[in-house]
């Protein structure tokens, strides 16, 4: 049996979350594996994400549990990767982030960011050897890009890569990079004098110090680190040969953030039918909250937004299979949805009253991570000037 009313209420999504038949856009097969995702969620990620979430824990043996559903590195094709679509992938987000926003980020942080560094700018080399074992779960991979003084601005990256002899030497220090204390190699974006290079860099080399950063309001139940690279020495077979400047990172930063455009719905989803379940059994003056005006006209706006939200994802998602998604359409979604996301799960937590508070419920667990998502692969004013500069024609960022 669920252990509370909003496990009881994940149980069956079928009713209220699609106003407008979502599912006729998706084919059976996508259907198959949205469930598959959903299923896991409900048995491995619901009955503990609260004690994680408030314990600050880390559930390490996920990683092979999600390997084992097939979804790391999943629209990554070949070297034991699935293969599978945007919309494929987009839909696991979806369900992954209805668990916890934790779960979904450890998912972008392996496949659409470390995995996707070394599939599409790695060697054949650095692939076979890398790949396979972070797409089952056994390797964990980090990606290293922020700095403690360049966030949205890394091209004033201040880690730098020194030729000595065939080596090359790395300096410097990173900030904010996910699962980098439990990680067996980081993809760390450094300076050099032929531009901004990738490097494959195992974390076991001496100089490489990751520490988890303390004492955090979001995202609690996922593992974020700053990095030290003192005289890192690297062999030239560690270089991404492929990634040069910084359309390297970039590249694999939209992945990311394709990710969160479906993964943001699914917090917000989780949030309105949690909100929705709690407002019909919930008595005040003699009936249920669910009866009152302002509670429907809540549930509404949630409702409405979400499904908007959905239809701006499969969207994207069919594009991004058809080859024709742009960098700007990614921002309007990344945009968008995270910051509708945020207003619904603060509104679904006022449905609740005093009791939106506590764990109990997930709401205003949800809104807390969903700050860091809307900071992380670029803050709301980064989306904002690469939509208008697509508009105008015009950069703001100077």
């Amino acid at each position: 049996m669920p252990d509370s009313p909003d496990e009881a209420n994940a149980a069956d999504l079928s009713d209220t979350a699609d106003l407008i038949d979502l599912d006729a856009l998706l084919s059976p097969a996508e259907i198959a594996l949205r469930a598959s995702v959903r299923e896991f969620v409900d048995a491995e990620i619901r009955p503990n994400i609260a004690d994680w979430y408030e314990d600050a824990t880390f559930p390490l043996e996920i990683v092979r549990q999600l390997g084992t559903l097939g979804v790391l590195g999943m629209h990554l094709d070949g070297y034991g990767c699935a293969g599978r679509s945007a919309v494929d992938y987009g839909l696991a987000a979806l369900e992954l982030e209805a668990g916890d926003s934790a779960i979904r980020t450890l998912v972008s942080v392996q496949g659409s960011l470390a995995m996707t560094a070394i599939h599409r700018h790695g060697s054949e080399e650095q692939k076979a050897q890398w790949l396979p074992g972070m797409a089952a779960g056994t390797t964990i991979g980090s990606f290293g890009l922020t700095e403690p003084t360049a966030g949205s601005d890394p091209a004033s990256m201040k880690t730098f890569a020194r030729r000595d002899g065939t080596d090359w030497v790395l300096n410097g220090s990173k900030r904010w990079i996910g699962l980098a204390s439990i990680a067996q190699l980081t993809i760390v974006w450094a300076m050099t004098e032929e531009g901004v290079r990738g490097f494959i860099v195992p974390t076991g080399t001496p100089g490489f110090t990751a520490t988890p950063i303390p004492r955090k309001l979001s995202m609690r139940a996922s593992i974020q680190c700053d990095i030290e690279l003192t005289d890192v020495r690297l062999p030239a077979e560690a270089m991404l040969p492929e990634a040069r400047g910084l359309r390297g990172p970039f590249a694999c930063l939209n992945e990311a953030r394709y990710g969160i455009i479906w993964g943001a719905m699914g917090a917000a989803r989780d949030s309105y039918l949690a909100a929705l379940d709690y407002a019909k059994t919930r008595t005040q003056f003699g009936r249920p909250l669910a009866g009152f005006q302002l509670t429907q006209e809540k549930l509404v706006n949630m409702a409405l937004e979400i499904n908007k939200g959905m239809l701006l994802a499969i969207h994207l998602g069919r594009m991004k299979d058809a080859g024709t998604l742009q960098p700007h359409q990614i921002s309007i979604g990344k945009l968008n949805n995270v910051r509708e996301a945020i207003a619904i799960c603060r509104e679904a937590r006022t449905v609740f009253g005093g009791n939106g508070i506590t764990l109990d419920h997930s709401p205003l667990r949800h809104a807390n991570n969903l700050e860091s998502v809307r900071t992380y692969e670029g803050t709301d004013e980064v989306h904002t000037l690469i939509i208008g500069n697509h508009i105008t024609g015009e950069s703001a960022f100077a």
